[in-house]
Formats: C-alpha cells, structure tokens, sequence
C-alpha cells in the first residue's frame, strides 16, 4: 500500500472534503483520513430533529452548492449527511475510511511528516488538519455532585426525548444546543428545568427578511477575525441561540417560561441534593434581549443608509420577566431523573506532536497557516471569519491554504501542475 504524499488531509467532514477537492482540481496527490466514516460527527453527534440555523443558500462548498427545493429552508440532519454524502460523490475524494491518526511529528533531517495511524506509518511534504474544535464530550466534575439515580447526557449525545428517563429534565447551558434541546423536550411535553447561560440571541426574521440574510447583505460574514472589534477574542464567544426547525424561528426563552418551563440562573453547585443557583437569570436574559435588539438596529440604520424599501416591525416587549430571583431547589422536592449537559466541548490536539498549540492547547495560526511550515489547520471556529467552521466559509478558507500548498510543492510537482494545466 502506498505511504507516501505529498498532502495528508486529516477529517473527512466538510472541511477535509473541501481541501480535497481543490487538490483534486489541481491534481495534487493527497489523501484524506478519516476516524470513522464521512461526516462521521452530523451523523452520530447530532439529536434526531437538530437541523441547521443558517439557511440552505448559504450551503456553498468548492464545486458543491445545495441545489434543493427549499433555499431559505434549514436542512435537518438526515439531509446534512445527504449533501456531504453528495459532495464527495461528485467528485470521489481519495478517502480512506476508519483510519485513526495517533501522531503526527517532524522528521527534521527530511522535513518531512510522519503520520503515525491504526494501519501503519505514512509521510508527507504537508499536512492539513480539519478536525474542527470539537473533539470531546466530557461531563463536568459538578455531575458526580448529583444523586446516583439521576441521568447524565452530554448535548453530543443527546438523540430524543424518549431516550431519557421518564421525569422533569434539567438542561444545563443556553448556547444553540441548550436552548434547542430544551425546545425540542418542552414541544414533546417534558418539564424542563433550564438553567440560562449568558449566551446572546437572534431574531430569526426582520423587516422581512431572514437575519442571516440581513448580515450577509451587509458583509458582516466576510469581517475577518484582526478585523473584528473583539479580535481573537470572538472565538470563544457563545453563538447566538436562534433555529431552523420547523421552517425557522427565534428561540425566547421567556415564551417558554410563560409556558411552564422554570428558569434558573447559572447552576453553581450540588449540596446535599439542593441545586444551587447564581442570581443572574434575570441579567443573562437581559443581555439576550439587548444583543438582539442591537443587531435589529444596525439592520435598521442599513435600511436607512442604503434606502431599502422593508417591513415595519413592533417594538419587542419582554413577554415575561422573573419575579424574583431563585437560588436554590431541592431535588426531592422535583421531579428531575436526567441531566443534559449543553456545556460544551474539549478540544484535543495532544497527539500533534509539533510546535504550533498554545498553553491551552488551542492551534496558533494566521489563517490556518502554522509557523511549521507545511503544517495547516482548516475548519476552525473563527479561523479568519464567523463562517469558517460553517458550510459558508470553509471553501474561502480552502483556497487560501491552497495558494500556500503550491508554493511549497517541489519543483517538479509544481512544473508537472503547470504543464497539466
């Protein structure tokens, strides 16, 4: 089998696929490795009814666009995995399924890499990692605090309301998983217990449009991250809790609570089987409101500015508000079986065993250029713009790799693309 190439690819999601393909087009010999199986983590990390939160128009890969019935509609998980499945089919990717990457180091007197995997040893001129950010689901060290009958669910496992004990559930975490998790139990008739995070959120319409279309209009997807006013800062930040499901809608989670569902503050601790609160319900849901109304206002002043003929909308008014704040439950006095955890994930890069992490062991890159030369990441939440983790942006970020690809081809490889072409 052969064990040499000029590129490996790691991951086989979207943004491997996409590094793929422009390879491909440039006839770049390159191989893709892949844990389990394409777009392994849509199709197991995923609930049954998650779906996407931005549009299906915005589903753009090299080569590949979504080409459905339903361009303003949110593809669910099922069709996800489907356009993925598509993508590669359009263009059969040298992917090599169910090899597991242990090590990836540097051969100094070569300089070239050496990929150490569950089916033997393979090296390269280049490497380009697309793992994403999301590499573990752990559960937090609060959970062993909790009685031994209850339930513990990460949000990566998460699948249904069935799926859990019969019982009130206590969602932990508001991000796009919490509060769509939370949804998706409230709609099946479960109590939920949802402790609010400060996780901003969106409107899903405005002035007659999708939001998303709004700032895509206004090129807020195209500021790169040296360009942001919160810098790289903005990659640790929550995203917006908003969804797709049903044809798309704003998540208010004060709705829910007029609804029956009990809202809590930041859950800050286990005693004794008492839940134990922050104070900060009524804060975090005012920064929610307040980050959403903002957007509304600079969609208000582009309007103005560029003389748009839009729908009118009403003032949002806070439909319910807590009347005071609650810092404490008893368990027993609920009747709450199972936890889902939407806290989160763990990034795990431990067995790249090249210079390019930092303290906490997150990649250092421009762009996704490391400064090992030839070593690449691509797929990272915010790795140069909001949409480079996303269907939207990860191409844009491809051929910008790409360009640093080819500048370190040998010679004769860069000689033989320019004949070819």
């Amino acid at each position: 089998m052969k064990n040499q190439y000029e590129v490996i690819v790691i991951g086989a999601g979207q943004a491997g696929l996409s590094m793929s393909y422009l390879l491909k087009q440039k006839g770049i010999d390159h191989v893709v490795f892949e844990k389990k199986r394409i777009s392994d983590s849509w199709r197991n990390y995923r609930w049954d009814t998650f779906c996407l939160v931005t549009p299906n128009w915005q589903c753009n890969l090299p080569g590949y666009s979504y080409s459905g019935n339903d361009p303003y509609g949110f593809m669910v998980k099922d069709e996800i995995v489907e356009f993925l499945e598509g993508y590669a089919a359009s263009f059969d990717p040298p992917v090599k399924e169910g090899v597991e990457v242990l090590a990836v180091s540097r051969e100094p007197l070569t300089d070239s890499f050496t990929v150490l995997t569950n089916e033997g040893i393979y090296t390269a001129s280049q490497v380009v990692v697309c793992i994403g950010n999301f590499h573990s689901a752990p559960l937090p060290k609060l959970a062993e605090k909790f009685p031994t009958y209850i339930t513990h669910v990460h949000s990566a496992h998460y699948k249904n309301p069935e799926s859990l004990p019969a019982g009130d559930v206590l969602v932990v975490g508001t991000g796009q998983s919490g509060a769509q998790i939370a949804e998706d139990l409230h709609l099946a008739g479960r109590n939920v217990h949802l402790c609010v995070g400060k996780a901003p959120r969106c409107a899903r319409l405005y002035r007659g449009k999708d939001v998303v279309e709004w700032l895509d209009m206004m090129k807020y997807y195209d500021i790169p991250v040296d360009k942001h006013p919160e810098g790289e800062n903005v990659r640790d930040k929550t995203n917006h809790y908003v969804t797709g499901r049903d044809g798309g809608r704003e998540i208010d989670l004060r709705k829910f609570a007029l609804e029956g569902m009990k809202l809590y503050g930041v859950l800050n601790d286990v005693s004794d089987s008492e839940l134990v609160f922050a104070p900060n319900l009524k804060e975090h849901l005012d920064y929610a409101d307040k980050v959403s109304e903002n957007i509304k206002k600079r969609i208000d002043q582009y309007i103005l500015d560029n003389q748009i003929e839009a729908a009118t909308e009403p003032t949002y008014v806070p439909v319910w508000a807590p009347a005071s704040e609650v810092t404490s439950v008893l368990l027993e006095n609920t009747n709450i079986t199972s936890v889902v955890w939407c806290i989160g994930f763990g990034m795990d890069y431990s067995w790249l065993k090249l210079p390019v992490l930092n303290e906490r062991g997150h990649p250092v890159h421009q762009r996704g250029v490391t400064e090992v030369d030839g070593l690449y990441f691509l797929g990272l939440t915010w790795q140069n713009t909001w949409g480079s983790a996303r269907f939207s942006g990860v191409g844009k970020d491809a051929e910008y790799l790409l360009e640093s690809i080819e500048k370190n081809l040998p010679a004769t490889v860069s000689a033989l693309d320019s004949t070819d072409a």
